[in-house]
């Protein structure tokens, strides 16, 4: 299927019909220039709307640039373009749709130009100081190629990464449209614009998120260069800034049995929802997935999915199993925590529930006992992972100590969990005064 400037190449030998006849325009808008208010700096190109079939709405087609913007004067740029927007009105009239199939259109130009005598004294007048305009393949709109990008990366990604795709390239967007109104085509954002996007990231939020940024929209970069329709990823270019993780901190003795010993009176729910993250090892997001038959009492195990996994089963301890509610009544797709009760339905985005459990911990537990913000729920994660490190390792070497501590943390391996070991300071060194005296 040939594309629209396959048959503009034709039509640019043709020029005898009148401009206006306007008896087959009710499909489409006539084309117009956009000149940029004369700025050379900025992109000029023709645009034209064209009725689409399904809506019966003229919509908007792609900006059409040819290699106008090369020249650098405005009689130049201008001739190129005027002659391309005749061009483009006759074809139109001719009966080109953007939304069909115009083989038999194309033959009909080629036989209608093949008779023409004129052919070659008309190839002059396509050209503009001396110089000969080519025909450029178009160049898409940022928009169109980002909503490309993310329908690439939609079939590798699950629901909450894709939401995440979303909304970050949804604030570029509107960044551009605030800060960069000119910008049109993708090839229009640069290393320039992008760094100026991230440093106003950086400015207003902090380095981590600034990153995260980063690797998004360089992943969606990356598709569109993959594609052909840029010709190199530019973000790969843009320096990854330092940042230093925030550790949630861990719960003292007294302080964990100070929360839980007032939870038992207050929210039950919310306890029970925190000794999934404390006695199972279960990460706050991990523990808003359960299903009611993501839990066989049967085999006293649970099955959910991890962080770097698309499925994980633990056991489940006595200590845990004896909170649980009766759930063989429950149906098995209800959602095992909702706001008013444990196991039923809560039609609701995964990010919503964890925000959700995250504020009333903050309204319930932490405005009570005046917990700053290093504090939170995943501090009961690291809290019995500690707690349960020591105690192992009291009863054999590290090593062994880590072992076991990894089947049942899940962690994917030694060094993952030494290094998580290290960063709750989980692992300290015994008495060392003997050493330092004289």
């Amino acid at each position: 299927m040939h594309t629209i400037f396959h048959y503009l190449a034709q039509e640019l030998q043709n020029e005898y019909e009148s401009e206006y006849d306007l008896i087959l325009k009710k499909n489409f808008s006539a084309p117009k220039i956009y000149s940029a208010n004369g700025d050379l700096n900025k992109r000029w190109y023709i645009y034209f709307s064209y009725r689409e079939p399904d809506s019966g709405k003229l919509k908007r087609q792609t900006p059409i640039y040819s290699n106008a913007n090369k020249f650098k004067t405005k009689e130049d740029r201008l001739s190129v373009l005027v002659t391309y927007r005749k061009a483009l009105l006759q074809l139109l009239k001719k009966g080109y749709s953007p939304y069909e199939n115009n083989e038999e259109l194309h033959e009909n130009l080629i036989q209608t130009n093949k008779e023409l005598s004129v052919i070659k004294n008309e190839k002059q007048s396509i050209k503009s100081s001396s110089v000969e305009v080519k025909v450029e393949e178009p160049v898409m709109t940022y928009k169109e190629a980002f909503t490309f990008g993310l329908k690439q990366k939609e079939k590798l990604i699950n629901a909450t990464t894709k939401r995440s795709f979303e909304n970050r390239i949804k604030n570029f967007s509107k960044w551009i449209e605030e800060t960069h109104p000119n910008i049109v085509g993708i090839d229009e954002i640069n290393k320039k614009v992008i760094s100026q996007f991230l440093s106003d990231v950086l400015s207003r939020t902090s380095p981590r998120n600034r990153n995260n940024f980063r690797t998004d929209l360089s992943s969606i970069m990356q598709v569109l260069f993959d594609n052909d329709i840029i010709k190199s990823n530019i973000i790969k270019q843009i320096p990854v800034l330092k940042a230093i993780p925030k550790r949630n901190k861990t719960y003292t003795q007294d302080k964990q049995e100070e929360i839980f010993k007032y939870l038992e009176k207050e929210d039950t729910n919310l306890l029970l929802f925190i000794k999934f993250i404390s006695y199972n090892f279960l990460r706050p997001i991990e523990v808003c997935r359960l299903k009611v038959g993501d839990i066989d009492l049967k085999t006293k195990t649970i099955k959910f999915k991890a962080k770097n996994s698309p499925m994980k089963t633990k056991i489940i301890p006595d200590l845990l199993i004896k909170e649980l509610p009766d759930l063989t009544k429950l149906k098995k797709e209800f959602s095992l925590f909702t706001p008013n009760e444990i196991g039923g339905e809560w039609d609701t985005a995964l990010e919503n529930k964890r925000d959700y459990y995250s504020k009333r911990f903050k309204r319930v537990v932490k405005d009570k006992f005046n917990l700053g913000i290093d504090y939170g729920l995943y501090s009961f994660r690291h809290t019995y992972i500690t707690k349960l490190y020591r105690h192992l390792v009291k009863e054999s070497s590290p090593f062994e100590a880590k072992s076991k501590l990894m089947l049942i943390t899940g962690h994917s391996s030694m060094s993952a969990l030494e290094k998580y070991l290290r960063d709750i300071d989980a692992e300290l060194p015994e008495d060392y005064s003997h050493m330092l005296g004289s």
